[in-house]
């Protein structure tokens, strides 16, 4: 397993001091929010990509890839029965395609529940399929860059789209490509009726990247949350790739969250 941190929690910080701060306190890699570069995809230059990709390559941190992918947008919506709407949310889709490439990250979470809720009038089976629709559309793109995009179930107090592992999955297996799987988070597991550990084994076959948080909206370890037996979850189906410390909750500073976050993981790691 390897540690991320998810680099909004440092705010407005440069990102030369926020990357340095992540990889003095041990953490191997760093996942961006878009919004930290631009609040729009075209506002991210393939200038600014190599920047901040060498700027990773000088702490020694590895650039995991992107999450929160359509934050701060207007008009966009995975589910919508607007076809321009979704047009356009495929073809912004595609170019953070192209930027996660150029920064070198091989994993895209797709959280985003404002974006992807069913609106009034739509059913979960018209979701489904124009969800799918979209996000096989990208295949192509994906495979291009060498980026898997990662769908993440959130809890039903964000939504009402993609609420467990299981829905998830199901959407996965009908798209049926490699670079389409499942992303994990412990805030969102907390809400389903399956103890955590029981999600991790039932969906590990597509399980490519997972966040690491409590229902307090603060970092592992910082809440009601036993880690121990997550961690060993993972460590018994061999999980081998990301666990990315996202937090929501900012009041207790980014010092305490990130050292904190990073202590839990390693003290579980080997445990």
């Amino acid at each position: 397993m390897k540690f991320a941190i998810c680099n909004e929690l440092y705010v407005d910080w440069p990102f030369e001091a926020a990357f340095s701060h992540a990889a003095q306190l041990g953490y191997q890699g760093i996942e961006i929010a878009p919004f930290t570069m631009a609040e729009h995809v075209d506002g991210i230059s393939d200038e600014q990509c190599k920047s901040v990709r060498k700027i990773a390559d000088a702490n020694e941190l590895e650039i995991v890839g992107l999450h929160w992918l359509l934050a701060k947008t207007t008009g966009l919506h995975l589910t919508t029965d607007k076809e321009l709407a979704r047009k356009k949310t495929a073809e912004y889709l595609t170019k953070l395609i192209r930027v996660c490439g150029k920064l070198g990250g091989q994993i895209m979470v797709f959280g985003s529940p404002q974006q992807r809720n069913l609106e009034p009038g739509t059913t979960l089976e018209q979701g489904h399929e124009r969800a799918r629709n979209i996000i096989q559309s990208l295949v192509p793109e994906l495979e291009s860059n060498q980026v898997t995009l990662a769908l993440e179930p959130l809890g039903p107090e964000e939504g009402n789209f993609f609420l467990t592992a299981e829905e998830t999955v199901g959407l996965i297996e009908r798209i049926g490509s490699e670079y389409v799987q499942l992303h994990l988070d412990v805030k969102a597991m907390s809400t389903e009726a399956k103890p955590i550990p029981q999600i991790i084994r039932d969906s590990q076959q597509h399980l490519v990247h997972f966040h690491a948080n409590d229902p307090n909206r603060r970092g592992p370890g910082m809440g009601q949350v036993d880690f121990g037996p997550i961690m060993k979850t993972l460590r018994d189906i061999n999980y081998a790739d990301w666990i990315s410390v996202e937090v929501f909750d900012y009041s207790p500073g980014i010092d305490a969250l990130a050292s904190e976050s990073i202590a839990c993981l390693n003290k579980f790691s080997q445990s």
